[in-house]
């Protein structure tokens, strides 16, 4: 396999054919390094040294009435977190306010629940409307399933710039992870955003049983799709939840997520691909390399799991090379 062809095409925002991404993820580890110099190389061209740096808000946690699997704010799971109600507007406009002083670009709200209702909607879109107001950072909002368009709408009004929506699996496996919804609402709130003139961020979770072909394929989805930001989440295994035993996490390796990574930046090389939830577990000592494929991070801890100390991440990144996006 010639992968100065493949780096090329991709260059040219060509996808490698599905047998080649196949071939690719299947790489033994002493190969693994030439592919995420292939990686590097299509990274390089589109986004430089540059990163995206994201800090997530927890702005409703717990008590969703969803059954996902890997999801410790189910209220079906019996993981021990702390729960609570909606952030008022003015608790959510300081913590853009501490993120921005972390050095963020873009600030993620993120709210436990099937969908937002139109008081949910509101208060989002006034905060967002406060922190545009006062401080130059994105918003992308993550509150489940839109299928209203006028709330879309609304979200786009009040300056949120992207949200998130990951589709997480394949349509195959949906079943095996939630009976709650379907991959189809997945993708039919994604249309909802993206006809609403809001970037799509939508990514997956891996390391939940999928096959090789599996995470080929959710990688052409994401293409297809037209997702402007892929978070590449790996399953952190929390107790309390169906796949909390970890059981189905045991094949990622740290040579096998730089596979992975590379995979969907070769499949989508203009978008932003995020290093996101499990890196630090499931890469350990090799989360540099990741951020030679991916040019995007959470900074710090995620939703309810902690991550790697927002000091680390930022001497890593001084390490590689590699600044802040503008």
């Amino acid at each position: 396999m010639d992968l100065n062809q493949i780096v090329e095409r991709a260059i040219k925002n060509e996808p490698p054919t599905y047998e080649e991404a196949l071939a690719l993820l299947r790489f033994e580890d002493e190969e693994t390094l030439l592919l995420v110099d292939a990686a590097w190389r299509v990274r390089r061209a589109f986004f430089g040294n540059r990163v995206k740096v994201n800090v997530l808000l927890n702005a409703k946690s717990g008590y969703c009435p969803e059954d996902c699997g890997y999801c410790s704010q189910s209220r079906h799971a019996q993981s021990q977190i702390n729960r609570y109600p909606m952030m008022s507007v003015e608790e959510i406009v300081e913590k853009a306010r501490e993120a921005f002083s972390k050095g963020a670009n873009r600030f993620c709200i993120v709210t436990a629940m099937r969908g937002p209702t139109w008081r949910d909607i509101e208060r989002v879109a006034e905060a967002t409307r406060r922190i545009k107001a006062e401080i130059p950072i994105e918003i992308c909002a993550c509150m489940g399933i839109i299928d209203d368009p006028a709330k879309a709408k609304l979200l786009k009004e009040a300056g949120v710039d992207a949200y998130n929506h990951n589709i997480n699996t394949t349509a195959e496996r949906y079943d095996k992870i939630t009976r709650t919804h379907t991959y189809a609402d997945r993708v039919q709130t994604a249309q909802t955003i993206k006809q609403a003139g809001i970037s799509l961020c939508s990514g997956v979770i891996i390391g939940m049983g999928e096959s090789d072909e599996e995470i080929v394929n959710l990688a052409y989805s994401l293409r297809e799709l037209e997702a402007e930001s892929i978070p590449v989440n790996f399953l952190i295994p929390i107790k309390g939840t169906p796949l909390g035993n970890g059981k189905t996490t045991k094949t990622l390796t740290p040579w096998r997520c730089l596979r992975v990574l590379a995979i969907f930046r070769l499949t989508n090389p203009k978008a932003e691909i995020r290093a996101s939830a499990g890196r630090e577990i499931h890469l350990r000592t090799l989360q540099p390399l990741a951020m030679l494929i991916a040019n995007s991070l959470f900074l710090g801890d995620y939703l309810t799991e902690k991550g790697q100390k927002a000091e680390d991440d930022w001497q890593m990144l001084e390490d590689l090379g590699l600044i802040a996006q503008l």
